[in-house]
Formats: C-alpha cells, structure tokens, sequence
C-alpha cells in the first residue's frame, strides 16, 4: 500500500513539473510613440493592435510589469463609472489593459493614463492571458523619453540613427566637392 501512495506521489509530482516546463508564456509590448501593441506567445508574434495610451497630463508609465489582477466587467470608480471590459491590471496606481468603445481613437493617444484596446481585440488578450496566466505574462511599456521607445526597440533606433548619419554625411561630402571646385574656379 505505501509502495502504491509513493508511486501515485512520484507521478503527481511528475505531471506537476511537466505542466510548469510547457506554460505558455505571454509578452505584451506596447510602443507609446507608434501606439501599437504587439502580442508575442511562446516568442512568436500572434497580434499586433492600435491602441490608446495616456493622452497630455495622463501619462501611461513606461517599463516592464506583471499583472496582478484581471476584471472581465470593471468599471472605473474614478472615471465616472466607466466601463473598463476585459481589464488586466499591470500597475498598483491602478493602469491596465482594457476594451474601449472608443474606437476612432486607437492609434493615438486619449486615454487617462490606462492602454485601451478594440473591444474584440481586448476579449482575445484576456483569454490569452487567463490560459497562461498572470505569472506566464510580461508587459513592456516603450516610448518614453529615455528608453529608446522608436520602432520596436533601441537596436531599430540605432539602425535609424546610424541610416540617417550616413545620408548627412554623403550630402556633407557633396557639399564640400561643390565648394572646392567654386573655390579652385573649376565651377
């Protein structure tokens, strides 16, 4: 009899480990400059989305969060009672990710602070994260001043940075030709 409860135990344990070491891992990352979130599961972009963050004076906070707590029907006790579907609270100031019936306004900013999404799309992310759950979830705020929030990372801002230092100094060799030769009166 002990022999059995030990080996139920062993394979209990067993599929315990096994379930941690194939969780899904969700990677949320919103970029404030192009207002798009893009949804990455297992390392693999699933979704890319217009979104809306924090308009003048309700800034969204930039930086990398786990979510501690998810609401399928929330509305706002500082905003009038308004409705918040499918949100996933990633800061204690109370910012999350939720539906919006805004929609004419995703793709620039216009919320008081929080990321909202399309109702449908909101729904989809939810469920995502619900699956894998909140430990499983990371989201990265990028597009403030400091944290090289262009494009999807600071490697594609120095790619940028790099392009265009190497048009001004092609234009600047132009130039300096052009003057040489109006000084030397080959011109």
């Amino acid at each position: 009899m002990r022999i059995r409860l030990m080996l139920v135990a062993i394979v209990m344990g067993f599929l315990a480990l096994s379930n941690a070491a194939f969780a899904t891992n969700v990677l949320i990352t919103i970029n404030k400059v192009s207002q798009k979130m893009t949804v990455k599961v297992d390392g693999e972009t699933e979704y890319v989305w217009p979104v809306s963050t924090g308009a003048r004076g309700y800034e969204t906070p930039s930086g990398k969060y786990r979510p501690f707590r998810m609401e399928e029907d929330h509305f706002s006790k500082e905003w009038d009672d308004a409705p918040m579907p499918h949100s996933i609270f990633f800061t204690s100031e109370g910012h999350a990710i939720h539906g919006s019936m805004y929609v004419k306004s995703l793709g620039r900013r216009a919320s008081h602070g929080c990321v909202r999404l399309a109702p449908e799309n909101a729904t989809i992310l939810y469920s995502l994260v619900q699956k894998a759950g909140m430990q499983n979830t990371t989201v990265v705020l990028r597009g403030g001043f400091f944290d090289g929030g262009f494009g999807d990372g600071f490697a594609n801002f120095e790619d940028d940075l790099g392009q265009t230092t190497k048009k001004l100094q092609k234009g600047a060799k132009k130039r300096l030709f052009f003057l040489g030769q109006l000084l030397d009166g080959s011109y």
